[in-house]
């Protein structure tokens, strides 16, 4: 019987999916050891030797009317290359760097750097465009209001004289699309 299998993982466990339609019904087993994971029911076997150890006491099972969900508890809170362990795997086994940890503190830490460089540009932009308006003519001021709210922010003009004769159209920037808000 041919039966479609998953996983995903998170930093503390593996949780592999078994679509095995009524499992409870075919009297499904689990037998899970550190190193190990073995399925089986009428007519299906799925037998994997684990990617990393695993905590069997943390470790769970559940069957639903169309899967089987094994939670795999992880020993060590890191990235599995794969869920089972081939020889390919072994020098991470037995120690050589091949895992790569992620440092999300320093990861958060560079996007808040980023985000505060992203306001201080935008809030330097904005004191530009008050220092333009607030010392511009009133016809100046005129043309960018119309031209701004015209054309849905994509166009800001200077020149009454060109802005008076008709409505702005809409011009996104080049490979981008104008979208309304409903």
């Amino acid at each position: 019987m041919s039966v479609r299998h998953d996983w995903y993982q998170s930093e503390t466990a593996v949780v592999v999916t078994i679509m095995l339609k009524n499992a409870v019904e075919k009297k499904y087993k689990v037998n899970i050891t550190p190193e190990r994971l073995e399925v089986s029911a009428e007519d299906y076997e799925f037998n994997v030797n684990l990617f990393r150890p695993i905590n069997v006491e943390r470790s769970s099972h559940k069957a639903y009317s169309t899967k089987i969900e094994i939670n795999l508890a992880k020993e060590v809170g890191e990235r599995w290359n794969s869920l089972e362990f081939q020889e390919s795997n072994a020098t991470a086994a037995v120690g050589l760097p091949t895992i790569h940890k992620k440092n999300w503190d320093g990861i958060a830490k560079e996007v808040e750097k980023s985000e505060e460089a992203e306001a201080q540009n935008e809030d330097a932009l904005q004191r530009l465009f008050k220092k333009i308006y607030s010392s511009s003519s009133p016809e100046v001021q005129k043309a960018m209001n119309k031209s701004f709210s015209e054309s849905g922010g994509t166009v800001l003009s200077t020149n009454w004289n060109e802005v008076s004769k008709d409505k702005v159209k809409i011009q996104p920037p080049e490979g981008t699309e104008f979208r309304k808000y409903e």
